[in-house]
């Protein structure tokens, strides 16, 4: 039984239903196995890729014409949601499906889309978008990489950091500056295909507090000459509208990965309280953990609603910036509030490497940091007073 017992949202269909269980089978069967080996390298093997693209799980809500399964935002959902609560660790396709895929159907010429999207819905061609550099995180206006023309090319210089999937992506959205001269209306979206390209290289990939299983990369682009019709586009100084037309998908998908980490830890807590006896009886008959329990599920029922809510927004092209705020705000506060209740009554196990809990409780930290701190998303929030 699912541990929170809201209505099934009208926007996830029989099929849907059908094709998550499919989701979880894949995920349960094929990947599952791996994550411990994936821990200690801190990569998911590039085999994987391959296997979600035989399984058409990449690229879900890209159209059929460009290798997609011309579906929708919902399918996306279930896939993060059946990842998270098979314990996959460190596959980064959601920022590949959510994020890296829909900037090229939005913004992409014809001839872009032919020639990228159905390479990555297979997995021959793995996404990352590389935004922040070392001294620029949510302040996009103030990247310092540049892309300046010469003749029918860009040279591309900079450095970026913190980027997902950085040690595994070979096509890469730069965000950088035409026109270092401008502000906002310099930045452009340049598109990086690593295997062709000289002057590119992979720093190192960061150790982190959590997400171990999980690539996070410095970039490094020394004189990269890229073809001009790599600008994603067709036009120059276009990047930064870019950037804030797509955010609020970004923002609402970080709130999915927290909603779900969420479900998990609470049925993983349930369970371990019943099982687990202290004082000749079980942890969960004792009212303080009932009443632990009960807190968080019903904040979590009610956080359920809301990201239900806003998927469907979101389905209909109705999620705005401040609500998508709002979305990835509460959630991964919510998240790390939760999860850390959840690890105290695990007593001491919790703190344990080898439970998920602990595991749970060091990924979710970082949720109130990308896609834009919550300082910054308290900061939309209030423009719209």
């Amino acid at each position: 039984m699912a541990v929170l017992q809201t209505e099934t949202p009208s926007w996830k269909t029989d099929d849907l239903v059908l094709f998550e269980d499919e989701i979880a089978k894949f995920f349960t069967r094929e990947l599952a196995p791996h994550v411990e080996d994936w821990r200690d390298k801190g990569c998911v093997d590039r085999w994987a890729w391959n296997k979600a693209g035989e399984a058409g799980l990449l690229c879900m809500s890209m159209p059929e014409e460009y290798g997609g399964a011309g579906g929708h935002f919902g399918h996306e959902q279930v896939f993060i949601e059946q990842q998270c609560m098979a314990g996959v660790e460190g596959f980064g396709a959601a920022l590949h499906n959510c994020i890296v895929a829909p900037y090229i159907l939005h913004y992409g010429t014809e001839e872009q889309k032919k020639r990228w999207l159905p390479r990555m819905a297979s997995g021959e061609l793995v996404g990352a978008i590389a935004m922040s550099e070392p001294g620029t995180g949510s302040d996009l206006q103030a990247v310092r990489t540049t892309a300046l023309k010469e003749g029918n090319q860009y040279v591309l210089n900079g450095q970026k950091t913190f980027i997902t999937n950085g040690q595994t992506a070979n096509i890469i959205i730069v965000v950088c500056k035409t026109d270092p001269k401008e502000g906002a209306k310099g930045v452009s979206l340049m598109i990086v295909e690593t295997d062709e390209v000289d002057g590119f290289e992979r720093g190192r990939n960061l150790k982190k507090l959590g997400n171990k299983a999980q690539d996070t990369s410095e970039l490094f682009f020394t004189d990269v000459k890229v073809p001009t019709e790599n600008l994603l586009g067709t036009e120059e100084g276009q990047g930064f509208i870019q950037l804030m037309q797509q955010l609020p998908q970004e923002r609402h998908q970080i709130a999915v990965q927290g909603m779900a980490g969420i479900e998990r830890a609470l049925q993983l807590t349930i369970e371990y309280t019943k099982e687990r006896q202290a004082f000749g009886r079980p942890v969960m008959s004792f009212q303080n953990t009932q009443f632990k329990l009960a807190e968080c599920k019903a904040r979590a029922t009610m956080a359920r609603v809301f990201v239900d809510y806003c998927t469907g927004q979101l389905i209909e092209g109705k999620l705005d910036a401040v609500t998508a705020s709002m979305s990835k705000m509460l959630i991964s506060d919510l998240e790390n509030e939760i999860i850390d209740e959840c690890l105290q009554l695990f007593g001491g196990y919790g703190y344990m490497d080898e439970y998920p809990i602990s595991r749970m409780y060091a990924d979710a930290r970082v949720q109130r940091i990308y896609g834009g701190t919550n300082e910054i998303m308290k900061l939309l929030i209030a423009r719209s007073l």
